[in-house]
Order: C-alpha cells, then sequence, then structure tokens
C-alpha cells in the first residue's frame, strides 16, 4: 500500500475512534439553555395563569413575562461532542453537573425541591403584592414539616399554628427555633397551638382560629453535622416551621411544568397590574426574573444570561433584573433588550409605570462594573 495512502488511511481510522470516543466517554458536564417564557398576564394551556376572584379586577394588556432556564437532567450522561458544541454556542452554558445537582441529588429530589420553592414563591408573590397595595393579609406561624422519629412525631402535625413556645408568643418561623434552642437536649419545652383541623376549618369560615392547647415534648440532641460539630450539642424538637397567611379573596397561580423560586416578582407585578386601574405596562413587552419575600425584597437567581436571551427571543425590550444580577447581565445583553434594575418589589412596580407612561429615561440600570 502506498504511503501516502496508508498516511490517510491511518488518519481517518484515528478519526473515526475520536469521534466514537466523544460520543460514547460520558464527562461531568450539564447543559443551560434558554427555556420558554410565560405571560403572567395571559393565558398558558387555556387558562389565565392569574385567576382573581372576590375582588374587583381590571383590564390588562402588554406583557409581564416569567422567563426560564431549561437544563438536562440530573441522570442524562453528557459527552464530549456535546460539551463542546455546547461551549461553542452562544445561547447555551456548559457548567459542572454538581453545580445544578449537588451533593449526589437525583433529578427526582431535584423536580421535587423545584416544585416546593415554586410553590411557595407563589404566596411570597401573593403576599408582596397585597402589601403593596396595602391589602392586609393575615399571617400565621405553622408547623410546616415534621421530622420522622423525632420529639414531635405524633405529637405536633403539619399545619397546626404554633402560638407560643414556653408561653412566648411566636411571630415568625425563626421564634421557634431561637426558643427551643434555650434550652439543653433532654429538658422540656411547651408548644401552644391550634391543631391544624381546627385551623383549617377557621379559615374555610373566614374566621380566627381558636382552641389552643399546650404539648409538651422533650428536646433532643441535633443530628450530627460534620461540618458543624458543635450543632449537635443544640436541642430540637424536629420540626420546621414556616408561615400561612389567610388572603382576603382568592388569587390563583396556574402554572405547569415550571420550577423554583424565580418567577416571584413577575408573577406580584401580574397581581398588581390586575387589582389596580390603568395599565401598568402600557401595552409593552416587558420581561423579567427574581425571587421575592413576603416583605418585596427581589433576590438573585441563577441563569440570568440564559433568561435574557430567552427574553430577547420572545420579543421583550425591557427586562427586570435583580439587583445582585446586574452585573453579569450586562456584561452580555443581548441585543435591543433594555435592562433595569430592581431591589425591591416598590422598584419594580415604579419602574414599570415609567415604562408604561413612556418615561424610560430615568430607569435604573445595570452596568458590568
Amino acid at each position: 500500500m502506498p504511503r501516502r495512502t496508508a498516511t490517510m488511511l491511518a488518519s481517518t481510522l484515528i478519526l473515526i475512534a475520536l469521534l466514537c470516543a466523544g460520543v460514547l466517554i460520558p464527562v461531568p458536564y450539564s447543559e443551560m439553555s434558554p427555556g420558554p417564557t410565560v405571560n403572567t398576564l395571559g393565558d398558558a394551556r387555556g387558562e389565565p395563569v392569574l385567576h382573581i376572584t372576590g375582588h374587583k379586577t381590571y383590564p390588562t394588556s402588554g406583557n409581564l413575562n416569567m422567563t426560564t432556564v431549561r437544563v438536562t437532567g440530573a441522570d442524562y450522561d453528557m459527552n464530549i461532542v456535546e460539551a463542546v458544541y455546547g461551549w461553542l454556542a452562544h445561547d447555551s452554558v456548559i457548567v459542572p453537573h454538581d453545580t445544578l445537582y449537588p451533593d449526589g441529588k437525583t433529578e427526582e429530589e431535584s423536580t421535587q425541591e423545584n416544585a416546593e420553592e415554586f410553590s411557595q414563591s407563589q404566596e411570597s408573590a401573593k403576599v408582596a403584592a397585597l402589601e403593596e397595595l396595602k391589602i392586609p393579609v393575615t399571617s400565621r406561624v405553622i408547623v410546616s414539616t415534621v421530622l420522622k422519629d423525632s420529639a414531635a412525631q405524633g405529637e405536633l402535625h403539619a399545619g397546626d399554628v404554633i402560638r407560643a413556645v414556653d408561653g412566648t408568643t411566636v411571630e415568625a418561623p425563626e421564634d421557634v427555633a431561637k426558643l427551643v434552642t434555650r434550652h439543653k437536649p433532654g429538658e422540656d419545652v411547651v408548644f401552644t397551638i391550634v391543631p391544624a383541623k381546627t385551623a383549617a376549618a377557621a379559615e374555610k369560615a373566614g374566621k380566627e382560629p381558636k382552641g389552643s392547647r399546650k404539648i409538651t415534648l422533650t428536646t433532643r440532641k441535633a443530628p450530627a453535622d460534620p461540618a458543624d460539630p458543635a450543632a449537635q450539642d443544640r436541642a430540637v424538637v424536629g420540626i420546621q416551621a414556616g408561615t400561612d397567611h389567610t388572603f382576603p379573596f382568592d388569587i390563583d397561580i396556574k402554572l405547569a411544568d415550571v420550577g423554583g423560586p424565580s418567577a416571584g416578582l413577575m408573577f406580584s407585578l401580574g397581581i398588581i397590574d390586575k387589582l389596580t386601574p390603568g395599565n401598568l405596562t402600557g401595552g409593552r413587552f416587558v420581561a423579567g426574573t427574581g425571587t421575592i419575600d413576603d416583605s418585596g425584597t427581589v433576590g438573585p437567581i441563577g441563569g440570568i444570561n440564559m433568561k435574557l436571551v430567552g427574553a430577547r427571543d420572545a420579543g421583550a425590550r425591557y427586562f427586570l433584573t435583580p439587583d445582585d444580577n446586574c452585573a453579569a447581565a450586562a456584561s452580555d445583553t443581548p441585543s435591543g433588550l433594555t435592562l433595569v434594575r430592581v431591589k425591591t418589589l416598590d422598584d419594580a412596580t415604579r419602574s414599570m409605570e415609567k415604562i408604561g407612561a413612556g418615561d424610560t429615561a430615568g430607569l435604573p440600570s445595570c452596568s458590568a462594573g
């Protein structure tokens, strides 16, 4: 065989071998890419995203789009060819697998966690929106979770309203932990609660729950934590406290196949627009992202650059950007998209009023510095 032919054959075989290796050998990476955007003022799968009953609502127009990021599943094995293609593509990001699924988290566990965060973000979005509009919301501290084989199992139940601990009234979930940890493991702590069934019946009737009773629990040592050896000396009863809200009217947020907490800001703005006269968007296309807590503070999210691309491709002209994401967003902003920096729901509402009125010269902006 001529040397030239042999060389070409050998090169071809090596190339084939490398391609096969690239396809067959998995690498510890995952891909993030722009996901769908949804107008919180519109419909999704034939149903309104925001459905409000029991209170006057007003017509809306334009867009207040929440944005998402599409990620590869925890069980998906990416190969070298896919990783290289993702690195070269402008509309995707390749990240270490553990960034999206830390501590060996499975896809099922990640989906469950995202669903819980999404549900909590909806509640906080409602509270923040109504607080912004000065509409009272009743809040109370409840037992959110009872851990298996804990001191509280069989004594406290999810949904129980916690009135007091050792006779001290609790006003926030963190108060419960502070009062319990004043004890040493093995000491008794007294919970004053309203049982979950009693609380649910009162809520259905639109009344404040009554009929509290006292339950005494013996504290135990906290589970061992290698990262915090001193934690084992802390007293616990095995519950997680949370907050339950009673709204003066019904606000249903219906959106399937979406998880995580990052839609909170846009849900709040959508609720505000529907509950107030006028038109918050002025008919313009605005997208955004950001977590939100009950007080209206906007928090950062992941995948900001992918959300910018998704928003621009959907037609957005303005993008409400959490303050802590501003630098990353400003470093790679898609053309035609104006970033608007927000720290609170009040910031976002004021900026939306300017956008709706066409007065955009003084909008707070993001910088890459």
